[in-house]
């Protein structure tokens, strides 16, 4: 079974170009180097999950044309991977149900903290428009044609959550470590989304010297980076890069088969 997964946005946590305009070493004339904050969906005929809700949510359903969401998994409570959520309002309002939600503790709790009103009724006016689930191992969906696992992953002092899909494509858009017992999990897939900050070392994130390394272990058939920093330009990164391993951008689309 087909299915595609998007790209919505690939920048790091304030994007590129920053809100004053600043690309740093990013050509402004590659429309490649214009991101927005990181979230992704997986898309099937008249199935979409998305995969955090960045605050530059409603451009990118915009600029993708997407018109539907089934539900929404988290990866962490990081606002530049939850502070969409309110943009979601929409699909309650549309489907005349709460949107399912999937996160894990700490991420829930942040989540009614933060967001309260998304999923717990204020009035009469104002019900609940969106039902939180507790993140489990394993999530399936489309009568079990499209099976989501997921595993926890370093991101600096917190943990984050990589999440695989049918067993073909793992994502992990922030994240400074996997565990080596993990590798099982995403050896050999046919795409492997992962966070690649920059160059230099970062105690939250991967840098392009650890993915190189790790990538050489897993063996994905190939190899997609995200989160990138505005120190990164897209065409001077991708010459860098091995065969098979890719710059992310806005909008690209995998056909996962």
């Amino acid at each position: 079974m087909d299915f595609k997964f998007i790209i919505l946005g690939c920048g790091s946590s304030l994007g590129v170009p920053r809100i004053d305009g600043n690309f740093g070493k990013c050509n402004p004339k590659n429309k490649k180097n214009f991101r927005s904050r990181c979230s992704a969906l997986l898309s099937r005929k008249d199935f979409n999950l998305l995969i955090d809700s960045s605050p530059d949510i409603r451009h990118q359903f915009l600029q993708n044309n997407i018109k539907s969401l089934d539900c929404v998994f988290y990866t962490h409570q990081h606002a530049d991977q939850t502070h969409g959520i309110n943009d979601l309002r929409f699909f309650y309002l549309k489907n005349k149900k709460p949107l399912p939600v999937y996160a894990n503790k700490k991420t829930s709790k942040y989540l009614i903290n933060s967001f309260k009103y998304c999923f717990k009724k204020t009035s009469n006016f104002y019900p609940a428009i969106m039902k939180l689930n507790l993140l489990k191992k394993k999530h399936s969906f489309y009568r079990n044609k499209i099976n989501v696992t997921s595993f926890d992953v370093s991101h600096g002092s917190i943990k984050s959550i990589c999440y695989v899909i049918n067993n073909k494509i793992a994502y992990a858009s922030d994240v400074s470590f996997i565990d080596k017992k993990d590798y099982s999990k995403i050896y050999k897939l046919q795409y492997f989304v992962i966070d690649c900050l920059r160059e230099e070392p970062h105690q939250s994130h991967y840098n392009l010297e650890q993915i190189l390394k790790l990538i050489k272990i897993i063996k994905p058939k190939k190899t997609i980076l995200t989160n990138l920093h505005s120190t990164l330009d897209y065409n001077i990164l991708k010459k860098k890069l091995p065969k098979n391993v890719y710059p992310a951008y806005d909008g690209m689309k995998l056909i996962i088969n």
